[in-house]
């Protein structure tokens, strides 16, 4: 039975999914709920458990418009309730937490960018600090600064407020070596702790209040007695720290309990891996062994940036240089929730599990990530040395490539989703960069490099067991030297049969899958070709390339069948829509288009990429798609055609029965009810028509019918007045009515938007009307007065 497919006409943006933290301060406000993240410029408000709409703050910067007042830094109040934030212009705002508007803003007098906010535990009091070596010390209610504190040498790095709130301490660091504290009352420095040989990241507080705790990039944990200022012990950790948090005792981390009258310090650095220290003995008691963050490639670089710890909803917050946020539940240490914060340059996308539920998404990175749909939740899959270049998936597993000249095939399961890689292929000489599935059977994977060669691998129905340290090996089943160039594509055929190559040699090959001997090759291009896809019915190949053509090619004689033109550059994907009738393409312009391959027509382009689009995806009922590119934008687009054209429908059977009640109206005679619902259809002709008639019967009313009209309904009058004043013949309706228009105008019961422009159109015909009239009035008094001279002759003649 053939069922007729619908085609596509319409699709709308759904949803946008952007950047939300781009690296630099980083908040977690009390309740847990929630993270403020700086991103370029701007503050992001996330929910942990919903990505869909973060909220801004702030002035957003484009590219063409240098906002001048993007935010430095920020910090949020102990209660939740107020943050502050610091402008390039030199104020600072304070924001309300609940209603996100600026409450109160006042100017810095810091001689440079403001570079540390924090707020006291009583929130009483806004430490700032700055490039210029100075703390200002800022009463929140009043805008006023309390005082200067000055002794630091360099940027300020770390402000801490002492916890107990009538110390009036605070504890600072600048680009030296030095941890100094201030009464921030009296502004007298009254304690100074040297020990570090590097720049010292973090400060953090033990519970009793006798001991700190600091972190440095001299690979050290010092544990200090506030009050002696002495190092009670040195800890060398091997590795640069950027962040130190002392945890409270009695809580279980990692299934370990925390002694009392002990200090802990949780840290995190290059190695990307949080260790639990307890500082007196200077002993690793928690060491992370589930770290989805990579370890540092050179030295100097940065793994784990930000430690936090909520002691409301016992979690612990790790953020990355790659600028994702996990959290982790402290008493099993098991990620909760992952949050990706910018994705950079999105590379790859692929639908997998049951109604499509789980985006895969390959991202300037070694780990590739995956989404929940519903919740846009994360998650990171770890496993490649090098950035992933391309996925491809089918019903039980998802294949990835990498610039590590490996593929791995995974496996997942759904409900929570787990990944699992079960199998690695190895015999690439260089970038892997793409690599697909087979559909039909799913035993057959084939993969594409820089090093020309195409490979299939076969998929054994059962995996060995793993060993500890070695993952069981794809076999290679066949290699051949494919191109003369770099492969960009590779695709198989519905039925696993043919497999087929695009290439920078600007030639498309055709492969028989099951011995790699060339069927056919596809020449026509002038450029690279970046994709090539099999019709899911025909026997058809499609290619795109650098040349801004889409070709669609015979398999029974491998002639060029039709090409398409229309994208004004490279066109990096394209998709099959419509069981074959249409395709979607992605360029390097930004720019999305739908064909209809009947017609060779582009039925609809989507502009709303800012650079080109490396990745397409379609849903299986083709209701909606993702996209993502350079811009590191994910976007949903969603099929509208029925939406559209049933609103169609209904606005046609709405003017009709409008349309009907008009002729019934006119019909009675019921000329000023008639009037609105003219106005209301924006119909000029039977307005006119309606005003004649008004004249013509010289009914009363029409000033008043004008009145009661809604603004609207007199703006669109007016215009269709200044349209009849073009016509001689319509010249007293249409005056008629600009004089009733005018009148309420006048009076203030009518606001037009561009009146003068309205005016200055009406004008010149109004002018060149009163002159024809009064020509007209002159010889209508000659007639008049001949008449009159006539009549005495006239009765003589009687």
């Amino acid at each position: 039975m053939n069922t007729k497919v619908k085609l596509k006409e319409v699709y709308e943006l759904k949803q946008q999914y952007k950047a939300f933290y781009t690296g630099g301060t980083v908040a977690w406000k009390p309740d847990g709920q929630q993270f403020l993240c700086q991103n370029q410029g701007t503050i992001s408000i996330v929910s942990i458990d919903n990505l869909h709409k973060p909220i801004t703050l702030g002035e957003e910067q484009t590219d063409s418009e240098i906002a001048e007042d993007v935010i430095f830094t920020f910090a949020i109040s102990n209660m939740g309730t107020s943050i502050v934030s610091g402008h390039r212009s030199g104020l600072l705002k304070l924001w309300d937490g609940e209603t996100h508007t600026v409450q109160k803003m006042w100017k810095t007098m810091h001689q440079g960018p403001i570079s540390r906010l924090v707020f006291n535990p009583s929130d009483s009091v806004i430490a700032s600090g700055g490039t210029d070596s100075t703390i200002r010390l800022w009463d929140p209610n009043e805008q006023v600064c309390h005082g200067t504190v000055r002794g630091c040498e360099g940027m300020i790095n770390v402000i801490v407020f002492h916890p107990d709130v009538d110390s009036k301490i605070l504890v600072a660091v600048g680009d030296d070596t030095k941890i100094r504290a201030w009464n921030y009352e009296t502004r007298k420095l009254i304690k100074t702790f040297e020990g570090h040989f590097s720049r010292v990241t973090g400060v953090s507080f033990s519970q009793d209040r006798t001991h700190i705790v600091s972190s440095g990039r001299d690979k050290i944990l010092i544990l200090w007695n506030f009050e002696t200022q002495q190092a009670v012990k040195t800890i060398p950790v091997y590795e640069s720290l950027e962040s130190v948090t002392v945890l409270p005792t009695g809580i279980t981390i990692g299934g370990i309990k925390l002694k009392k009258e002990k200090v802990y310090a949780a840290c995190g650095g290059e190695d990307g891996v949080v260790k639990v220290w307890e500082m007196t003995g200077a002993k690793i008691v928690f060491k992370q062994s589930n770290s989805l963050v990579a370890k540092v490639s050179e030295e100097g670089g940065l793994a784990i940036t930000h430690l936090f710890y909520s002691e409301s909803l016992g979690r612990m917050a790790i953020v990355s240089a790659d600028h994702n946020i996990l959290v982790h539940e402290c008493e099993s240490f098991e990620c909760a929730h992952q949050l990706s914060g910018f994705s950079d340059e999105i590379l790859d996308l692929i639908l997998v599990g049951k109604n499509d539920r789980y985006l895969a998404m390959a991202t300037n990175s070694n780990d590739f990530k995956v989404y929940d749909v519903n919740t846009m939740n994360c998650q990171l899959v770890k496993g490649h040395t090098d950035i992933v270049m391309s996925l491809a998936a089918n019903d039980r597993y998802i294949l990835s490539s990498s610039k590590d000249h490996s593929i791995r095939l995974w496996s997942f399961s759904e409900d929570p989703f787990a990944i699992q890689c079960v199998a690695i292929g190895l015999k690439h000489t260089n970038v892997v960069g793409c690599v697909t599935l087979s559909k039909h059977e799913g035993s057959l994977c084939a993969s594409v490099s820089q090093d020309r060669c195409l490979k299939t691998w076969k998929i054994p129905k059962k995996f060995e067991e793993q060993t500890d340290n070695e993952l069981p090996r794809l076999q290679c089943l066949l290699t051949e030297l494919a191109h003369e160039k770099d492969i960009n594509c590779v695709c198989i055929s519905p039925n696993d049969r043919l497999i087929a190559t695009g290439s920078q040699d600007k030639t498309a090959k055709l492969w028989d899958a099951s011995d790699l001997s060339v069927v056919g090759v596809f020449r026509g291009h002038t450029r690279g070709i970046w994709a090539v896809r099999f019709s899911p019915v025909d026997q058809i190949l499609l290619t795109n390339a650098a040349d801004c053509c889409i070709k669609l090619w015979s398999l029974e004689d491998m002639t060029c069948l039709k090409t398409f033109e229309g994208h004004d550059s490279s066109v990096l994907r394209v998709e099959f829509l419509s069981n074959g009738m249409q395709l979607l393409s992605a360029g390097a312009d930004g720019l999305l288009k739908l064909w209809s391959i009947k017609t060779s027509e582009c039925v609809q382009t989507l502009d709303r990429h800012e650079n080109r689009i490396w990745a397409l995806c379609v849903t299986r009922d083709e209701s909606q798609f993702y996209s993502g590119g350079s811009d590191s934008q994910l976007i949903q687009w969603h099929d509208v055609t029925e939406i559209k054209r049933q609103h169609e429908m209904d606005q046609r059977k709405e003017t009709l029965l409008q349309e009907q009640e008009l002729n019934n109206l006119l019909r009675e005679r019921k000329l000023l009810k008639a009037l609105r619902l003219s106005l209301n259809l924006d119909r000029p002709l039977s307005t006119l028509k309606i005003v004649n008639e008004v004249i013509k019967a010289q009914e009363q009313g029409l000033d008043d019918t004008v009145r009661k009209l809604s603004n609207d309904h007199k703006e669109r009058l007016l215009r269709h007045a200044i349209e009849w004043n073009t016509n001689s013949k319509n010249c007293r309706p249409a005056q008629l009515v600009l004089q009733v228009l005018l009148q309420e105008t006048l009076a203030g019961r009518f606001q037009v938007s561009e009146l003068n422009k309205h005016l200055e159109a009406s004008l010149p015909y109004t002018d060149r009307h009163f002159k024809r009239l009064t020509e007209y009035m002159k010889d209508l008094k000659f007639v008049e007065y001949s008449l009159h001279c006539m009549q005495p002759h006239a009765t003589k003649m009687e």
